[in-house]
């Protein structure tokens, strides 16, 4: 019987099913994208967060240091 792949810690790898596979990574076309397209500049202005208003719920929208956004109930 022939070895099986492994890891560097010699457990055995597993092959990667489809269904479990990271989707293909890129643009998405537009016809999919629907709805308005907001600038997180108009949004956040000279603020790092923004207060956002959903039903009952107040959400706050954070820009960090490293120019990501972070969303918090």
């Amino acid at each position: 019987m022939a070895d099986s792949p492994s890891l560097p810690d010699g457990r055995p790898e597993r092959p990667q099913r489809p269904e479990t596979a990271d989707p293909p990574r890129g643009p998405v076309p537009l016809a999919i994208c629907s709805g308005r397209r907001l600038r997180s500049a108009d949004l956040f202005g000279s603020q790092q967060e923004v207060e956002i208003e959903h039903g009952r719920a107040v959400y706050r929208l954070r820009l960090t240091s490293l120019g990501k956004l972070i969303l918090t109930k």
